[in-house]
């Protein structure tokens, strides 16, 4: 290091420690870099820039990264970092003593000089950035950012210009957010490369976006367009994919009229965006809906010009009505010019006829006026819509349209009627017509006028039959006359005065008057201005009177020449007559002659005839070998066509045919069938006829798939309709303390949220558990845990004895909760004829368990409330048993409910009373008589004798019909009742065998009437016996009667006379005994049912061959508990080490958290948190598909013969089903053709591929499916050696040809058949039960609406009374010491605290901002202890629960009644 050292002119420093290494332990290489750095260090402190550069060079500093013209800035830089390095050192070590001391606390080390270099490089390096922003040159700019100092990414050369820009961006940003210019950081260059990249990046997208858009244009294809436009590339608007083909028609119209043939993107985007939203008028169009198309015309992407809001209705009919028209035409969406003509039409319509309304307004003004010129002037308002105005009409106009309102008025008999616009269009319609036939009809009379003077009958007629002049009965052949006396009626007119005027005047048939000059032919309304008339010219009504006289005198010589035609059809008639006489007399001549006559004629018919039969028999002669060929070929055809007859008969009732034919197939399959079903042994060929109906079809697995499904949702339903119950009840409660005063209004409305909250969610959408997490995870230890709980699940479901033991080990009031909540969800509710097998079987032997254990006389069952008992009446009266009470007391309940006039009192009492009250109201006066009796004194009133009669009488008639229909109802009682109740009876009798029958029956009574049916007797609308709207209830008179009815029925069931108090009814023992046997005989009847192996179609194979796995829905609370029971007590219910349960148990090892079965996590959540989030997640629901693990071992022999009868069953079916035979050593011993072995492969593919499509819970075990897989052979050699090692055991007989196994395959088609007929009532009654399920929570639903109105009253109520108060000002919290408290009897003690000591502890009561919660901070002598939160509403539920001491902060114990006192009084000011 010294020699090192020296090179450079250096001293080795006292001390020995460089950089914290010791100087003898270093390396030459080293010691030469250490030397180069303090080399260095000593020229930084030299302060020459020339020899600092120079060391800076020496290559053992091993230095990169050097610049000559940056050697300044290294000075400067170097120089800055070693004063800071020193002034450091100085500060942490200010009295070291320098041998201890390490020169690098005051030198630079090599890395920091690099560092600084590298700094003062990349400074330099922007500074050149800087530079080419500032000149905005390219180029330099290029060099500046390749620099290595730099270290930039992803510079590419094509981007020049866009970095230049975004660079450029980011340095003026960088300028106006400091305010001052300051150059860019590398990061800041490295990010604005970054984004110009992206910018370029997403500008090649959009031009190859635009390319590819241009190019589906081209190609026509609208899907192809649509497609392009929606990529995101292009940067265009939204598109509507209906209207693909508008953006097609539209855009390629665009693209043929732009110079370049293409589109570009400023190009697309305007086109698009005006498309999209012609795309939208048209959705809204054909949507129908006049807003979204008023949204759509305003829009500005549209650009729609005069769109005015008041005719948005107008635009959106004539829009509608031109979408219509457009489409007929072939065109399905309306283009942007077809859409701003329409509103541009509209707009124009709109103003002509508001123009139209204001004209038609002066119009009626002017009539009323009478004012004809100011009518003129009105209707030429109208010009543009009446063309045909004209000046000369004018009063015309004015006399038609005051005739017009005249009859209108009339018509309405409204005096300020006016004209329409119809009506005036019409009017003068009308008047313009009246003119021309007007000024025809008077150019016409001015020509007949003429003709006459010219004197030619030719042109007299022509002119006079001009339509227009309408002359009636003009005759062609009066011509002459006509001329003749016209002229003759002319020559008499004179003119008036000596100048003859040329105005002639002409009176129409509706009074009006036409003028007309002669001269000018000019024609006018109003009379001329100089009064006078030419008086020689003939007029209308003269013509036609000459006319009628000529053409009458025409008609009557026409008639005489008529006459002609009649006079020769005489003549013709008198002939006629003459020829019929004549043919009488020729007929009467021949009628004399007929014999003769036809004599002659037989005689010469016999010779004809003679000759011709003697000339066709001599030809037959001549050809009879051509007669038998012809004979030969005449058979044939008529054989031939009576067959085509035939064949053409049956085609023709082909159908007919074909129902014969099914009805013998059909009538043979029956009788095959009965041979099936009814005969002990039936042939193999009756079997294989049947034999595929033991195969499962896909509707099979539908229908089990369905089952599960059902079964799941009523488990639910059942849960979910269970808890809403339980809450309404609480909430009837909490509604009752409101009542009473004892709780807040608001608790009650927090508690109503959360029942409403929770109805929703539970109804909604059953909490389901995230199967990735807890116990249905995807892990090994997490699969294994849930199958242990699957097992120990089977094995609890199918021995029902743990269950039993499980149920009396526990208190009473635990088992009841435990059965509910448990068993029965264990069970699925006896939702299918499994569960409800195994839960018959879980009653039977707990009740026998019970009865062997617990039960020592007979009457204990009456009086010690057995647990079995209670549980099974209350699983089948809360479900399908409600239904069945329904059907049973619906109609005497109905029938009580709806007489209103049925009053029963038994009480003499109540009898007196209501009598007494009933002569007070009537009369108006107190009665003398007391009030108070006893029931001997009431007796002794004839008139409450009275009245007890008739209502003795009455509950006779009306008890008598519920015996009646509970007698007659033994059938609808639910199965389970009735085994239960033979269970009994059976097990009393065994323990009991010296007990009478009668006190076994009333026992069995007691179950099936007093249990069962009593309480819906008594309450019918707690057990929706009736229908009751929410809120309502039975009239206490209807319950008295009801309760008198259930009185009389208990007492006839239980055989037990009125006597004692009751001494007044002793009447009704007589019934009561009548009654009583009628019991005994339905008690008989109900213990009268199959066994339920019998009654659900179980046996000791129904396990093995379930092609549905059992599946429950349990919560994980009730999982956890279950397994937390069953390892309390094991030792009690499995007392054998052996015992299957216990290697369950094990297998489970501890019991569980509810965390680890979810998969949640509460750790972050206090204690209050955690507390509300486990009882939410052990309300968690899970499903457990059961399995056995304890299969059959091998050595057992009754399970091994169960499982080979059971694979070769399986194996023949599917033999007998791909080859035929008449028995079963035939189908065996004989080889399979090729046609069998194909059917046989098509067969275990079919059921290969219907057991891949089935759920897991359907898929068949692994031991039938393998022997399924096997080939016909193969299958054949396995069920040889089978039937062999069968009838060696003896179940089976070679010599009868195996007939047992054929009676065991044809008693499975019987079970299975049966099987579905079960599963489809199944299926018929869960959705049975899904329907009384969703009315029942429709039910509940109304309770709630009904509870909300009640808080919404009380809310509106307190609102108004808050109102009346003002506003609550913040309550003052309360101070007290201890001693205070336990002098007001609200603190009774604090725990190992001395009563000397109360005074120093003080309770602050502070209430929060929710109303009835109050926080309790407890001090002591100044120092705050503890606090703790106190509820109104739990003290009020302590209160309501009998508790009278509750504990504070674990040591005060306090008054729980005294407290609640000393809140309302400082709080609630109650």
């Amino acid at each position: 290091m010294k020699r090192e050292l020296e090179k450079y002119g250096l001293q080795l420093p006292a001390f020995s420690k460089i950089g914290g290494i010791l100087a003898n332990e270093l390396s030459v290489d080293e010691a030469a870099v250490h030397a180069a750095v303090l080399a260095i260090n000593e020229a930084v402190d030299r302060g020459v820039v020339a020899q600092t550069m120079e060391t800076l060079h020496n290559p053992h500093a091993m230095l990169v990264g050097l610049r000559e013209e940056l050697a300044g800035a290294y000075q400067e830089v170097l120089h800055q970092a070693k004063l800071e390095k020193g002034s450091n050192a100085r500060n942490r070590y200010p009295q070291v003593i320098p041998e201890g001391e390490d020169v690098y606390d005051w030198c630079l080390t090599q890395a920091e000089i690099q560092g600084n270099i590298n700094k003062v490089n990349v400074r330099g390096a922007l500074e050149e950035v800087d530079n080419a922003l500032e000149r905005q040159d390219v180029l330099v700019l290029h060099c500046a950012l390749q620099d290595p100092a730099l270290a930039l990414r992803c510079l590419q050369r094509d981007n020049l210009e866009l970095y230049l820009e975004q660079l450029s961006t980011d340095r003026e940003e960088k300028a106006l957010e400091l305010g001052y210019l300051e150059l860019l950081e590398q990061e800041e260059v490295q990010a604005g490369i970054l984004t110009a990249n992206r910018r370029d990046e997403k500008e090649r997208a959009m031009l190859q976006a635009v390319g590819r858009i241009n190019a589906a244009i081209r190609r026509g294809m609208p899907a192809e367009t649509l497609e392009a436009l929606m990529d995101p590339a292009a940067q265009l608007p939204d598109v509507h994919a209906p209207a693909a083909p508008l953006y097609q028609q539209q855009l390629a119209l665009l693209q043929c009229q732009h110079p370049q043939g293409e589109l570009a993107q400023e190009e697309l985007f305007v086109a698009v965006e005006m498309l999209s939203a012609v795309a939208l008028v048209n959705q809204a169009l054909d949507a129908r809906n006049p807003s979204w198309l008023w949204s759509s015309l305003v829009s500005p992407a549209l650009g729609l010009s005069g769109v005015e809001d008041t005719n948005a209705q107008r635009y959106f009919d004539d829009l509608l009505q031109l979408k219509g028209q457009s489409r007929k035409a072939g065109a399905e969406f309306l283009s942007w010019n077809d859409i701003q003509d329409s509103v541009n039409s509209t707009n124009s319509s709109v103003q002509d006829e508001n123009d139209r309304v204001h004209a038609v307004r002066l119009v009626n003004e002017a009539l009323l006026q009478a004012d004809p010129e100011r009518t003129l002037a009105a209707l030429l308002l109208l010009a543009p819509t009446l063309p045909d105005i004209a000046l000369p009409t004018a009063p015309r106009y004015h006399s038609v349209l005051s005739r017009a309102r005249r009859h209108k008025v009339q018509a309405t008999e409204d005096n300020g009627a006016v004209l329409w616009w119809e009506e005036i269009q019409e009017g003068v319609c009308q008047a313009n017509q009246d003119t021309v036939v007007a000024r025809n009809m008077a150019l016409g009379i001015a020509a007949i006028n003429q003709a006459i003077k010219e004197g030619k009958a030719s042109q007299t007629l022509r002119v006079l039959c001009n339509p227009d002049v309408a002359l009636r009965g003009v005759v062609d052949a009066c011509a002459d006359t006509y001329q003749e006396q016209l002229a003759a009626l002319m020559a008499t007119k004179r003119p008036a005065g000596s100048v003859k005027p040329f105005w002639i005047r002409h009176k129409l048939l509706d009074g009006a008057e036409y003028y007309l000059n002669l001269q000018t032919l000019e024609g006018s309304w109003q009379c001329p201005r100089s009064g006078s008339f030419n008086t020689t010219h003939l007029s209308r009504e003269e013509i036609q009177s000459v006319i009628s006289r000529a053409t009458a005198a025409h008609d009557r010589q026409r008639l005489w020449a008529a006459s002609v035609s009649l006079v020769v059809r005489l003549q013709a008639r008198l002939r006629g007559f003459l020829v019929r006489q004549q043919f009488v007399a020729r007929r009467h001549v021949l009628q004399e002659q007929r014999p003769a006559a036809l004599r002659i004629q037989a005689c010469w018919r016999g010779y004809r005839q003679r000759r011709a039969y003697l000339e066709r028999l001599h030809y037959l002669k001549s050809n009879t070998d051509a007669a038998i060929k012809i004979q030969a070929a005449v058979r044939m055809w008529q054989t031939r066509r009576k067959y085509q007859e035939r064949l053409r008969y049956f085609r023709q009732n082909i159908k007919a045919v074909i129902k014969i034919q099914a009805f013998v197939r059909a009538n043979k399959a029956r009788g095959d069938y009965r041979m099936l079903v009814h005969t002990k042994s039936p042939p193999l060929s009756i079997v294989q006829r049947f034999i595929h109906l033991l195969e499962q079809s896909q509707h099979d697995f539908w229908e089990e798939s369905e089952v599960l499904r059902l079964q799941e949702e009523v488990v639910k339903r059942i849960r979910a309709s269970r808890q809403l119950e339980s809450d309404l009840d609480l909430m009837d409660i909490k509604i009752g303390l409101l009542v009473k005063n004892r709780i807040t209004l608001q608790e009650v409305v927090s508690h109503c949220k959360k029942l409403t909250k929770k109805n929703k969610e539970q109804l909604s959408e059953m909490m389901s558990m995230d199967k990735q997490k807890g116990l249905k995870s995807l892990s090994k230890e997490k699969r294994q845990k849930l199958e242990a709980y699957q097992h120990l699940f089977y094995l609890l479901q199918t021995q029902p004895v743990y269950l039993a033991r499980l149920i009396f080990q526990m208190p009473q009031n635990k088992s009841t909760k435990f059965m509910e909540s448990v068993i029965f969800t264990l069970y699925n509710y006896a939702s299918n004829p499994r569960e409800a097998y195994l839960l018959l079987q879980l009653f039977k032997v707990a009740l026998q368990e019970e009865i062997s254990s617990k039960v020592d006389h007979v009457h204990d069952i009456l009086t010690g409330n057995a647990t079995v008992i209670r549980l099974v009446v209350s699983f089948y009266r809360n479900t399908r048993g409600q239904n069945a009470l329904r059907h049973i007391l619906a109609g005497p309940v109905q029938e009580v409910l709806q007489d209103k006039t049925l009053g029963i009192r038994t009480d003499p009492v109540d009898i007196y009373k209501a009598w007494i009250n009933q002569t007070e109201s009537q009369s108006g006066h107190r009665s003398k008589l007391p009030y108070e009796v006893s029931p001997e004194q009431a007796l002794s009133h004839p008139e409450v004798q009275r009245r007890l009669d008739i209502s003795i009488c009455n509950l006779l008639a009306i008890t008598d019909k519920f015996v009646s229909a509970i007698t007659s109802s033994v059938d609808k009682i639910p199965y389970g009742m009735r085994y239960m109740a033979k269970i009994l009876r059976t097990s009393l009798v065994e323990k009991f065998p010296k007990a009478p029958a009668e006190e076994v029956d009333k026992i069995v009574g007691n179950l099936l009437y007093y249990r069962f049916m009593n309480p819906a007797v008594v309450a019918p609308d707690g057990f929706d016996i009736v229908d009751v709207s929410a809120g309502a209830a039975l009239h206490p008179d209807q319950r008295r009667s009801l309760g008198c009815i259930a009185k009389v029925l208990q007492h006839a069931a239980a055989h037990k006379a009125f006597e004692g108090e009751s001494s007044h009814l002793c009447r009704v023992n007589q019934y009561l005994e009548d009654t009583h046997n009628k019991f005994r005989r339905f008690i008989s009847d109900a213990c009268c049912v199959p066994e339920p192996e019998e009654r659900f179609n179980m046996d000791e194979y129904s396990e093995m061959v379930a092609v549905a796995k059992p599946v429950i829905y349990i919560t994980v609370g009730e999982l956890i508990n279950t397994h937390k029971l069953l390892l309390e007590h094991q030792d009690s219910i499995a007392p054998h080490r052996s015992d299957p349960l216990h290697e369950l148990l094990e297998d489970l090892d501890e019991l569980p958290t509810v965390q680890s079965l979810v998969g949640e996590s509460v750790v972050s959540l206090g204690d209050s948190g955690v507390e509300q989030v486990l009882s939410q997640l052990s309300r968690t629901e899970i499903s457990l598909t059961l399995t056995n693990k304890l299969m059959p071992v091998a050595g057992s022999e009754e399970s091994d013969t169960r499982s080979l009868l059971l694979s070769t069953k399986q194996m023949l079916v599917d033999l007998i089903q791909a080859q035929p035979g008449d028995s079963l050593p035939e189908i065996l011993w004989t080889p399979a053709s090729e046609h069998e072995e194909a059917a046989h492969e098509h067969l275990v593919r079919r059921r290969a591929l219907r057991d891949a499509q089935a759920c897991a819970q359907l898929r068949r075990r692994g031991s039938l499916a393998a022997n399924g897989q096997l080939s016909m052979e193969e299958k054949k050699r396995k069920v040889i050696r089978n039937l062999r090692r069968l009838e060696s055991l003896g179940l089976l007989h070679s010599a009868n040809q195996y007939q047992e196994l054929v009676d065991e395959l044809a008693k499975d088609i019987r079970n299975q058949r049966r099987h579905r007929q079960q599963r489809r009532r199944e299926l018929l009654k869960l959705r049975q039960t899904l329907e009384g399920l969703d009315a029942k929570t429709l039910f509940y639903e109304e309770q709630i609406d009904y509870y909300n109105q009640y808080i919404k009253t009380c809310l509106d109520n307190l609102a108004a009374s808050n109102k009346v108060s003002g506003k609550s000002k913040k309550l003052p919290s309360l101070h007290y010491t201890a001693a205070q408290l336990w002098e007001k009897g609200v603190l009774l003690e604090i725990q190992d605290l001395p009563p000397s000591q109360l005074k120093n502890v003080i309770f602050d009561i502070i209430p929060c901002e929710e109303s009835g919660r109050f926080q309790v901070k407890a001090k002591f002598m100044g120092i705050d202890m503890e606090c703790f939160q106190l509820h109104y509403q739990d003290l009020l539920q302590l209160q309501y629960e009998g508790v009278a001491v509750m504990k504070m902060f674990d040591k005060a114990k306090v008054n729980v009644n005294l407290l609640i006192f000393l809140l309302n009084k400082k709080f609630f000011k109650k």
